[in-house]
């Protein structure tokens, strides 16, 4: 695996391997210093970012390497209105590994495809993230000793948070795991994520009421309501504030409970939240660094450049690897979702595949992953 798309292109022992080296890195820092001395990361960023970008490029500099960066679209050729797929080309002259945000739905797949580096999606539009996957596995790892028998909390934006997509993917690869879906109507997990949890078997409740769930988890992942990907600014301002976690909303969770949140937060985690021994919302943000860096060796050692151990034994509480299969179905339909990449990129043939959900065959988008109407 040479680059990092989705998080279930890694198996469950790549994400233990990641794991242990994370661990081992937080504890003996200066055994890493050198790994990267003369690999270049490239950073490409088409939105915002603060904790993924500036973790990345830490990371690398950790490892004893070198950062090119590209901030905004409107520093790069984009604005000139070059294709993620160039881009992708062009970049991987100059650089070992790139790390690239993009706001499309598919754009990682684009560029992991035209890339002759190794790739790693740092967030495509509302899709996939799952790099900050990484950086929620160790710390719940960290703060609950375990990856399985947890019950998992999602409150918040559940349709465009594509940090909660990421991490419904992840941990239904582990035993005795089940979700409350916490959200208004409007922002319920999209049906290709409740998809992933039925073909898993994963148990899961959708609610819109956070006081009631609170009392059963031992995870809670708090998300923003995140207006960039509201059409309607309407909309965004009347579910801006749907949920907000105060100290005492606090008194009705567990005393061993974990928050969770990836950050940016507005105003649904109370500032007085922080004082709370379980809120590990900034413990999870150092542990994204420290995941970053394992990844950035990993596929540096999958290219041939560096040298990593292969694999780690399956870690307890895990179901094992379980495989992608897809009927790829070229050129037959016509994406519909706006966010989708092939409603920009240049000549990007549409792409779809077929899969079995409710005992119907069903044709979704390869890029973005959304029904298609025949």
């Amino acid at each position: 695996m040479k680059s990092l798309i989705d998080i279930v292109d890694l198996s469950i022992q790549e994400l233990q391997l990641l794991i242990e080296t994370a661990k081992d890195i937080s504890q003996n820092p200066a055994k890493y210093h050198h790994m990267c001395d003369t690999k270049t990361l490239a950073t490409l960023f088409f939105e915002p970012s603060t904790r993924t970008r500036m973790s990345f490029e830490a990371a690398m500099f950790e490892l004893g390497g070198n950062v090119i960066s590209m901030s905004s679209a409107g520093s790069s050729s984009a604005a000139k209105g070059e294709s993620v797929a160039d881009t992708a080309k062009i970049v991987s002259c100059y650089a070992d590994i790139i790390a690239m945000r993009h706001p499309k739905d598919g754009s990682a797949y684009v560029a992991a495809s035209n890339a002759s580096v190794p790739f790693i999606n740092g967030g495509d539009g509302g899709h996939c993230h799952p790099t900050q996957t990484l950086a929620d596995l160790l710390t719940i790892d960290r703060e609950k000793g375990r990856l399985h028998d947890l019950t998992i909390g999602l409150c918040g934006d559940l349709k465009y948070g594509r940090t909660v997509h990421s991490l419904i993917s992840a941990m239904c690869r582990y035993e005795n795991i089940r979700f409350v879906l916490i959200s208004p109507e409007e922002l319920k997990v999209p049906d290709y994520v409740i998809r992933v949890l039925q073909n898993s078997g994963i148990p899961y409740s959708e609610t819109a009421d956070l006081e009631g769930a609170l009392p059963q988890l031992d995870i809670l992942y708090m998300t923003r309501i995140q207006k960039e990907r509201f059409a309607d600014a309407d909309e965004y301002e009347r579910l801006k504030n749907s949920y907000v976690l105060n100290t005492e909303k606090m008194k009705l969770a567990k005393a061993d409970m974990a928050v969770l949140h990836p950050l940016p937060r507005v105003n649904e985690i109370s500032v007085a939240v922080d004082a709370d021994p379980r809120a590990a919302y900034f413990r999870q943000a150092l542990n994204g660094k420290y995941m970053r860096m394992a990844l950035i060796l990993k596929l540096l050692s999958d290219a041939g450049k560096l040298q990593l151990p292969a694999t780690v034994p399956l870690a307890k509480g895990a179901k094992g690897a379980d495989e992608k299969q897809l009927k790829l179905i070229p050129g037959r339909y016509v994406c519909a979702n706006p966010r989708c990449i092939t409603t920009t990129e240049q000549e990007l043939p549409q792409i779809f595949f077929e899969a079995e959900e409710d005992g119907q065959t069903v044709c979704r988008c390869l890029y973005c992953e959304e029904k298609v109407e025949r």
